[in-house]
C-alpha cells in the first residue's frame, strides 16, 4: 500500500525505534513507516490501519512492537481472536502486563465474559499501573453486564477513582460507564447526575456523555443540514407561487388587452361604416 511522502518513520516512539534497531536499516525504515500509518488511521480508518499492520507484520513478525500494533489494529476491526493471538505473542516477547486489560476485553468480544472476570482477579492486575487497573475495572464491569449482572457491574465500578474529584485521563470514561450502568438498571436520576459529571471531565470529547445527558433532559437536536434543505424547499415553493401569481396577472392583463382591442374594433367599424344618403326619389311626397 502507498505511504505518503511526508511519513518518514521518525514519528514513532523512541522505545519502538529502539526495538527496530535489530533490523537492517532499510527494513527498519519500511516497518516504522507502516507503523506510523497504523497509528494515523486506527481511529478514523480501522480497515486501512489493519492493512498497514499486516504489511509490518509480514516484514518483522519477531518485533514485539509490531505484534502489539497488529493486535490493536485487529482489535479495532473486532477481529478479537486474531487480536488476542497478537497480544499474547507481544506479551511473551516482553513479559509486560500492560496488555492484560485489552486481552481480557478480547475474551469478552469472543463471548467469554467469565474468562474476562477470571483475568480481572489474576495476580497480573496488581502489576498494572493506575490507568491499567482502572481499565481492568471497566472490562470487569462490562463482563458483568454481559452476564446480566447489572447490580454487580455498578458495584464493580464504585472505587476511589470514581469518587475522586481530580480529573485523570480515565475519569470521563469511568464516570460514563458508571452512568450507563445506572441507566441500564433503571436508576435514571443517578444516571443523569453521573452523565453530567462525565461531561465535566470529558474535555476532549472522548465520550458522547453530552448527547446522553441531553437525551435524558428531553432535548432534541435538529440536523442543520436537514433544516437548510427544508428552508430551501420553502424558498423554492415561495418562488414558484410568486411566478404563478405573475403568470396569472399577465393572463388577466392579456384578457383585458383583448377586450380593449375588441372595443376598439367595434368603434372603428362604426366610424368607417358608410353613411347612406336619401335620394330625391326617396323623399316623402309633399302634400
Amino acid at each position: 500500500m502507498p505511504i505518503p511522502d511526508d511519513v518518514t518513520g521518525e514519528e514513532i516512539d523512541a522505545d519502538v525505534r529502539q526495538e527496530l534497531l535489530s533490523l537492517p536499516k532499510g527494513l527498519a525504515e519500511d516497518v516504522s513507516r507502516n507503523l506510523v500509518m497504523v497509528a494515523r488511521l486506527i481511529d478514523e480508518d480501522p480497515e486501512g490501519a489493519y492493512a498497514y499492520s499486516r504489511i509490518a507484520l509480514r516484514l518483522a513478525s519477531r518485533v514485539a512492537a509490531v505484534r502489539e500494533a497488529a493486535g490493536f489494529a485487529a482489535y479495532a476491526n473486532q477481529k478479537y481472536s486474531e487480536a488476542l493471538a497478537e497480544f499474547r505473542a507481544a506479551r511473551r516477547m516482553t513479559g509486560n502486563v500492560d496488555l492484560w486489560p485489552v486481552m481480557a476485553d478480547c475474551e469478552r468480544g469472543l463471548g467469554r465474559p467469565e474468562k474476562a472476570l477470571d483475568m480481572a482477579g489474576a495476580p497480573e492486575v496488581h502489576k498494572l499501573d493506575k490507568a491499567g487497573q482502572v481499565e481492568m475495572r471497566l472490562v470487569a464491569a462490562g463482563a458483568r453486564r454481559d452476564m446480566g449482572q447489572l447490580d454487580a457491574a455498578i458495584v464493580t465500578l464504585q472505587s476511589p477513582e470514581l469518587a475522586s474529584n481530580s480529573v485523570q485521563p480515565w475519569t470521563a470514561r469511568l464516570r460514563y460507564a458508571y452512568a450507563d450502568a445506572l441507566l441500564a438498571a433503571g436508576r435514571e436520576d443517578e444516571a443523569r447526575e453521573w452523565f453530567a459529571k462525565a461531561v465535566e471531565s470529558d474535555k476532549d470529547g472522548s465520550t458522547d456523555a453530552s448527547d446522553r445527558l441531553a437525551e435524558l433532559d428531553g432535548v432534541e437536536f435538529v440536523d442543520a443540514l436537514v433544516e437548510d434543505e427544508d428552508e430551501d424547499e420553502v424558498e423554492v415553493a415561495t418562488e414558484a407561487e410568486a411566478e404563478d401569481e405573475i403568470d396569472a396577472e399577465d393572463e388577466i392583463e392579456t384578457e383585458d388587452d383583448d377586450e380593449d382591442d375588441d372595443d376598439f374594433d367595434i368603434v372603428e367599424a362604426e366610424q368607417t361604416k358608410p353613411v347612406v344618403e336619401a335620394d330625391d326619389d326617396d323623399e316623402a311626397p309633399r302634400g
